[in-house]
């Protein structure tokens, strides 16, 4: 099994696509997948899954759901600045480390 790969960025986070058939939309993390080393954007790489009638699909048909994406293809977008931005490592007072905006320099992880 691979092993899982550090992820710049979080599930709820809002990111920029960078590059593919979804350049420049905007959506939040829905689900991260560390061990794929991808994340599942809300309304970016929608595909569609031909499934049969089940009890939970009961009508069956064509379905459209979200794919992953590479986490390399995304970019986080500043809650502060709201510009795509790469994150730094900033320490706080109390020692530990939290992610920060390299352009406006504001703390991303304000729950730590």
């Amino acid at each position: 099994m691979s092993e899982a790969q550090k992820l710049h960025v979080k599930k709820g986070d809002k990111v920029v696509v960078l590059s593919g058939k979804d350049k420049g939309k905007q959506g939040k993390i829905v689900e991260a997948l560390p061990k794929k080393g991808k994340v599942v954007v809300e309304g970016v790489n929608k595909v569609k899954r031909h499934t049969k009638p089940s009890p939970k699909a009961p009508q069956g048909g064509i379905m459209v759901k979200e794919a992953p994406i590479a986490s390399s293809k995304v970019m986080l977008v500043c809650p502060a600045c709201d510009k795509p931005t790469r994150i730094k490592k900033s320490q706080l007072a109390s020692g530990s480390f939290a992610r920060a905006c390299k352009k406006c320099g504001e703390v991303i992880d304000k729950d730590k």
